[in-house]
């Protein structure tokens, strides 16, 4: 069977047709290869990765992004930042202090807030400078907050008599006790110890994380330790124990007997006064949980039995006359005004400041932690703890 020739028409429809897919093909080509591409502004050319307009992927949102889906899938937003307790992380710096602090601050962000975004509260007695807040901020996930602590929250108190407290400092740097002849030291104890927690930045928090300058957290944290404090009923936290050079109490123990003899309703009946004496209150044994790490609950120590054994200790001077540290002073007033169900060790936070380590006990755990801790440093079972 034989074809015949098409029509003319026909031949020329065709051939219409045909110029008219080869005119689109072009005008194709040439927006596909534009280095604006109007089709999408995240198309990469591969011959021409250097480009400014070449971006490999959409850019993620900002902080300042109030679109939910965007903030969902980005990085400084935590995904459990919704499920947060009313907590913060605090912690006394100074300016000079910024490259030691930072180090801190990677450590509890990478090992746990960046899960989380809770905001850090910085306290300084001299205004913060820019360099200290650039850093700070760029590295936590959270909010930072940055507090100036009035003079009279840093300063000696009117009723301290400045030459026997000079005499102190001048006979404690004979006996070379640590810190014995050092003003500031005393007073950031003093601080710590009563105003701290009363600063106005902290009223706005039911829990704080203290962190230090220069610290690290060795493993993991897969859980939070807020929640845990709230859902548990815990007032006071530690990872460490020690006891406190005698040296610098002398009159502590003393001082905290006359207190509850004066007020025997703040002694909790069902305290931990085992873990603070040998001899049931005789004598202190001089063990106390270090304070530059400790979870707490802030109202513990806004309360007013906690206020009234700061006030009457620091009436009677010995921050000054002696060097009585945060530290004890914290663990005699939650030992003997808490029940020691209210009192947690965090077995499974691992934690260094020098020179002292905590590594958890549990082989399990150590593993299922990513845990970097050799646990023959771990200070719990020696002699010095």
């Amino acid at each position: 069977m034989r074809f015949g020739s098409a029509p003319v028409s026909v031949k020329r429809s065709r051939l219409y047709l045909r110029i008219i897919v080869l005119i689109f093909l072009a005008l194709g080509t040439l927006l596909y290869l534009r280095p604006g591409n109007i089709f999408s502004e995240y198309r990469c050319n591969a011959f021409d990765f250097r480009s400014l307009n070449c971006r490999a992927e959409p850019p993620t949102a900002s902080h300042v992004e109030t679109d939910n889906a965007l903030l969902k899938q980005t990085p400084n937003r935590p995904p459990n930042q919704a499920f947060r307790m009313n907590a913060t992380f605090v912690t006394l710096a100074r300016n000079s202090d910024v490259w030691n602090i930072a180090k801190s601050i990677r450590q509890v962000e990478d090992r746990f807030n960046r899960k989380y975004g809770y905001d850090w509260v910085f306290l300084n007695e001299k205004p913060f400078d820019a360099t200290f807040k650039r850093v700070t901020s760029a590295l936590v996930s959270g909010k930072t907050y940055y507090g100036l602590i009035p003079p009279e929250n840093w300063s000696f108190p009117d009723w301290i008599d400045q030459d026997k407290a000079k005499k102190t400092r001048e006979d404690m740097a004979q006996r070379q006790i640590i810190y014995g002849d050092s003003v500031s030291y005393r007073h950031m104890c003093r601080f710590e110890s009563g105003f701290f927690f009363r600063q106005p930045l902290m009223m706005n928090y039911d829990y704080y994380w203290r962190v230090e300058p220069d610290i690290q957290l060795y493993c993991d944290l897969d859980y939070d330790p807020f929640k845990f404090m709230k859902e548990q009923k815990k007032k006071y936290s530690f990872v460490l124990s020690l006891p406190e050079y005698i040296e610098t109490i002398p009159t502590l123990w003393d001082t905290t007997k006359q207190f509850f003899e004066s007020n025997p309703g703040h002694l909790s009946p069902h305290n931990s006064m085992d873990f603070l004496s040998g001899d049931n209150g005789a004598t202190y044994n001089k063990c106390h949980f270090w304070s530059n790490f400790e979870i707490g609950d802030l109202n513990f120590f806004r309360s007013q039995k906690y206020l009234d054994y700061f006030n009457h200790l620091d009436q009677a001077g010995g921050f000054f006359y002696e060097r009585w540290g945060d530290a004890p002073i914290h663990s005699i007033a939650a030992g003997l005004m808490l029940d020691k169900s209210e009192i947690h060790f965090f077995d499974d936070i691992a934690y260094w400041h020098n020179p002292f380590t905590h590594c958890p006990t549990d082989v399990k755990k150590r593993l299922e932690l990513r845990c970097h801790c050799n646990p023959k440093d771990n200070n719990d079972w020696k002699g010095y703890s």
